[in-house]
């Protein structure tokens, strides 16, 4: 008997020991950043701008600022990345858009691209803010401003858009919950009862109304596409819904593919009507 409760004393040692590391570590199994100060904007994407996004907690963060490279539809797509990389790697899709005509911020979060700080979910929304409110100081209108919000950036451009709505909402390869995009990928842990950092996608899509676009992968491997079409079903506004059949979450079809391109030059030419541009809120 001594030796049962011995060994069931030594598991639960190491059971505890294991949840608190997760607890203490968790944001290094969400967040992988890359850290390096990119390259110069002009040498990337040919027109870009370096520009210095202020955020309400005092940082300064790197972004770019892309102008179209042919006619100007008058829209800006404000861009809020997935969980790894920095701007670098998204300039390919900045590249695409703006050769449809529109303007284009690629948004680093602190941590990530030579920023300060460290990412977590306050600070992710406080530097889309910071990024929304660096556009409307600079002439863009609200109602002229589509989110594009890419996997767990998509959270992030969900958040901002309930909290300030914008002129359409793309997301990309969105997931209902971090908690549950979380158990699929740990499913010994007990996820929703350890994470900091919720992400609550469908709960707040509810309330956007703007016209969105959600488009996904139908082999992705990340984030399930069943939770990326639950999304979509959750969506509060007109919702289109574009799978891209037998994509993964990374492939080249999901970062700057045709049909990503044509979903958000489509909301653009939306957004950019009269019928739609006049339901967006302006400040």
């Amino acid at each position: 008997m001594e030796r049962v409760l011995r060994a069931g004393l030594v598991l639960l040692v190491v059971l505890v020991a294991t949840l608190t590391a997760v607890w203490l570590l968790q944001r290094r199994l969400i967040y992988f950043p890359d850290p390096a100060v990119p390259p110069p904007a002009g040498s990337a994407l040919p027109g870009a701008q370096e520009v210095t996004l202020r955020t309400e907690d005092g940082l300064a963060l790197g972004a770019w600022h892309v102008a179209p490279t042919r006619a100007d539809r008058g829209i800006t797509v404000l861009v809020t990345p997935g969980n790894a990389g920095s701007r670098v790697a998204r300039a390919p899709l900045a590249r695409r858009l703006a050769a449809k005509g529109l303007a284009v911020l690629l948004l680093d979060y602190r941590g990530y691209g030579g920023n300060p700080g460290s990412p977590s979910e306050d600070g992710l929304i406080k530097d889309a803010r910071a990024a929304r409110a660096y556009l409307l100081n600079h002439g863009v209108p609200a109602q002229r401003l589509i989110y594009f919000g890419e996997s767990l950036g998509a959270a992030v451009a969900t958040r901002l858009a309930a909290e300030q709505p914008p002129g359409g909402l793309v997301l990309r390869s969105p997931f209902t919950d971090l908690a549950a995009v979380g158990s699929r990928h740990y499913p010994l842990l007990p996820v929703r009862l350890l994470l900091r950092d919720r992400f609550p996608v469908t709960e707040l899509i509810g309330q956007v109304r703007v016209p969105t676009a959600v488009v996904y992968g139908s082999a992705d491997t990340i984030v399930p596409p069943e939770q990326s079409a639950a999304v979509a079903a959750a969506a509060g506004g007109p919702v289109r819904v574009v799978e891209v059949v037998g994509a993964d979450h990374n492939d080249a079809a999901l970062l700057e593919g045709n049909e990503l391109v044509a979903a958000v030059f489509d909301l653009a030419l939306i957004v950019r009507s009269s019928a739609w541009g006049a339901g967006a809120d302006e400040d």
